[in-house]
């Protein structure tokens, strides 16, 4: 089969690599479309290498179809040769088939095509367990997602609001601020025009202040926020695009009972992921399958043109996911 490889220069190239040799708990899948993620951009550079035992290709979510199955999945799960899959992975999406273990299979949701298929995995279970797992929010509480043009925000945003909860967001530009708008953010910050602090220091006066962050962000400006958040808050760190260092008033945190939670997905045991996929198909596949929380599509490219849409995302031009079809 084919598969994306990294170059010596940290260019892509679609080559030929050894098929997959699936266990006996695991399928073998068809993969029709593969969405991108930055975590995809950290292991091209080197920085975010896959766990063991996965294939050193990039990929974190894929959509398709079982064509194999091992003998331990016919007696530990429905699946069956022919169902429509999506699929969240250590590695190796990038690629025209890939063994997955059965409990990281879910079905397609009604009403969503491959690509929004393959756009689901990864991201929503990022978003599930950063909402309801570690922030343990609930109908009514307000949410700040920051960077709300990312392809994460594009799911955290609708999924929030599809559970009563109240969305604050930032972006750049009021061109970037009218892009997302159909995202339904009940307060997005252009952040060349307002100071976020000052904005979550207002929020916090009138009553309305922030009881969870997702932060992809970091950088000096997240010690000037966590001053400004509900007592008992939750700032949950997931990246750190505007940098790794900041200054934070350590009394505030303790006086407010504020907690910083270092987070990331792809870190959690196989067990915890299996829970977190059993748990969105059983609480957000209804809300996907009526619409109240699909994802966002920015672009649509062939997986022969991988390096063209990294750069989409090197370049900050999407709002919402990017996704690689295998043709």
């Amino acid at each position: 089969m084919k598969a994306v490889l990294v170059n010596d220069d940290q260019s892509l190239r679609w080559d030929n690599v050894p098929d997959p040799v699936i266990n006996r708990d695991e399928v073998l899948v068809k993969i029709e479309a593969a969405a991108l993620n930055r975590a995809d951009l950290m292991q091209r550079e080197g920085d975010y290498p896959p766990p063991a035992g996965c294939p050193e290709w990039m990929g974190l979510e894929v959509a398709g179809t079982i064509v194999e199955i091992g003998e331990d999945v016919l007696q530990k799960s429905n699946w069956k040769i022919g169902d429509k899959v999506c699929a969240l992975l250590g590695g190796g999406g990038y690629a025209e088939y890939v063994s997955v273990k059965y409990d990281m299979l879910m079905p397609v949701p009604k009403n969503c095509s491959m690509v929004e298929a393959a756009a689901i995995p990864e991201a929503f279970a990022t978003a599930y367990l950063n909402l309801f797992m570690e922030g343990n929010i609930k109908e009514g509480n307000t949410l700040l997602m920051n960077a709300g043009a990312s392809g994460l925000a594009s799911v955290i945003i609708p999924m929030a609001k599809a559970f009563g909860i109240r969305v604050i967001t930032t972006v750049l530009t009021d061109e970037i601020a009218e892009s997302i708008k159909h995202l339904n953010a009940d307060r997005v910050v252009v952040t060349t025009k307002e100071n976020i602090a000052e904005v979550l220091k207002e929020e916090l006066e009138n009553g309305h202040s922030v009881d969870v962050a997702i932060d992809c962000l970091g950088g000096e400006i997240m010690g000037k926020c966590i001053h400004y958040l509900t007592h008992g808050a939750r700032w949950i760190m997931i990246a750190a695009l505007a940098g790794q260092k900041t200054e934070i008033d350590l009394k505030n945190i303790y006086v407010r009972n504020v907690r910083i939670i270092g987070s990331t997905l792809r870190s959690r045991t196989p067990e915890v992921k299996a829970q977190i996929l059993s748990e969105l198909v059983k609480n957000v596949f209804p809300k996907i399958e009526t619409g109240e929380a699909k994802p966002t599509i920015h672009a649509v490219l062939p997986i022969t043109e991988a390096e063209a849409a990294h750069d989409i995302l090197y370049k900050g031009q999407n709002v919402g996911k990017v996704v690689l079809e295998v043709k």
